[in-house]
């Protein structure tokens, strides 16, 4: 292609005169059905290229709106008070539209090829404005990216169809419904590997963001791993399934993390190897949890600092690429949202909190997000310290967003505390349960391999 064929390419977007004139013709021979189908499939007054049909459409859709008469006669009458009726070509080109669809059977067609011209218009203005950022030197190139990503990603977001048929929604609720009546204890998600934690919310539901809250050194990075780690491996999954689980651990490096779960795996202690004293029968089962591990789904991205547009973006890919079914961000305070960053901190973890729920809802899989509680709750309470949803940090936008929320405490760390004496006690409270019952959970934790498992009895000692 030549030079000048490029030029003219640009100069004249993509558009239908004769599309768009036809759709305009249809909707003044049937307005009540044309408008709301075109409306319904994503046309707006933009989506025509030609001003004088823009014009035309929104004069159409005001009429609508106001429950106004349509018909050619009206119509020219409201342009002529708008004093835009010679604008749009008077009444010449008036009658020529309204000629040029005399049934309102071809809108359909229409409206496709209007919405398609607009769309490729749409995908052109996206990439001149990356074109433009590309030569702005101040530009963050990780931001640039991101946001060319997002901008693309975000042509399709009114392109499919918003309301779902009734009878449909009903049918499927009710199926929903029995299957759980049949069989009380049927997971609905993925299992978390812990049986009491599954009775009480019947699985990691598919776009559900859950946060896990705790004070600092509660184990709450052991605890969302020792999950990944159940899901990856299919514990607790009726048919023994793993599921892919991607982990944005924007605190500790990958090497850092996979020596942890290693040896949480063996349950052996980590302390011990740095010591350089390792029985054989220790070293057997870290080289035998290196093995399974191995083998499992399990994708880190250790990227510190990284935006949460970015990391909206690899979780896409990774769900393309991958089928990934589960998330972990650790954690959520230390992520950032630069679009946000000049409003204030509260406002920029909300604004991260708002991703991460549109993430887990984009995407169809639970988001596990670790998050830091205020001191609030030792203020309150010296003797155990026992938090409260109102003591998440920094922003009321997390505990909105949520559909669960974990708030776990070990009262071992409180010498106060009524159970202080059972060292490997761990309470995970949930707090906040939209589609279910809250309540304690009490898990027990071994502090040396960073493992918690289910509680069996009130105490339990240490394996090592």
């Amino acid at each position: 292609m030549s030079r000048a064929s490029v030029s003219n390419h640009l100069d004249t977007p993509p558009h239908d005169a004769a599309a768009e004139q036809g759709l305009i013709g249809c909707a003044i021979n049937n307005p009540d059905v044309v408008i709301d189908l075109a409306v319904e499939r994503g046309i707006r007054v933009d989506s025509f290229y030609l001003p004088a049909h823009q014009h035309l459409w929104e004069t159409l859709s005001e009429m609508q709106t106001g429950n106004k008469l349509i018909d050619g006669v009206m119509l020219s009458n409201r342009l002529r008070e708008k004093k835009i009726f010679d604008e749009v070509g008077g009444i010449a080109y008036l009658q020529a539209v309204m000629d040029a669809a005399p049934i309102a059977v071809h809108a359909e067609s229409y409206v496709q090829v209007v919405h398609e011209k607009a769309l490729i218009r749409e995908v052109i203005k996206c990439a001149r404005e990356a074109v433009d950022k590309c030569y702005d030197p101040d530009k963050d190139v990780e931001l640039l990216v991101t946001e060319t990503q997002s901008s693309f990603f975000g042509l399709l977001g009114g392109s499919s169809q918003v309301w779902h048929p009734w009878s449909d929604l009903v049918g499927n609720a009710i199926k929903d419904l029995n299957e759980i009546a049949d069989n009380k204890n049927k997971m609905l998600g993925l299992s978390s590997g812990y049986r009491d934690i599954d009775k009480m919310l019947h699985g990691l539901k598919p776009a559900e963001m859950i946060v896990l809250a705790a004070r600092p050194s509660m184990g709450k990075t052991s605890l969302a791993l020792n999950i990944a780690e159940n899901i990856a491996t299919g514990v607790g999954d009726p048919n023994k399934e793993p599921h892919g689980v991607a982990v944005f651990s924007l605190e500790m490096s990958a090497a850092s993390l996979v020596q942890r779960m290693i040896c949480c795996r063996a349950r052996v202690s980590m302390g011990k190897i740095m010591g350089g004293f390792l029985p054989s029968e220790q070293h057997s089962r870290l080289m035998n949890a290196g093995e399974e591990l191995k083998h499992a789904p399990i994708y880190i991205d250790d990227s510190g600092g990284l935006d949460v547009l970015e990391m909206r973006a690899r979780a896409r890919r990774l769900k393309n690429k991958h089928n990934i079914g589960f998330i972990v961000v650790d954690y959520l305070q230390i992520s950032h949202c630069a679009k946000q960053s000049k409003d204030g901190w509260q406002r920029e973890v909300a604004g991260i909190s708002m991703e991460l729920k549109s993430m887990a809802k984009e995407l169809k899989v639970p988001v596990m997000v670790l998050s830091q509680l205020s001191r609030d709750a030792e203020k309150r309470d010296r003797t155990s310290g026992v938090p409260k949803l109102s003591d998440l940090r920094d922003s009321g936008a997390i505990e909105q967003d949520a559909d669960v929320v974990f708030l776990l405490r070990r009262p071992a760390r409180y010498p106060g505390d009524p159970r202080a004496q059972e060292p490997n006690l761990a309470i995970v409270d949930i707090a906040k349960n939209r589609n279910g019952a809250v309540g304690e959970v009490e898990l027990s934790f071994f502090e040396e391999t960073t493992r918690f498992e289910t509680r069996e009895a009130q105490e339990m000692d240490s394996p090592l």
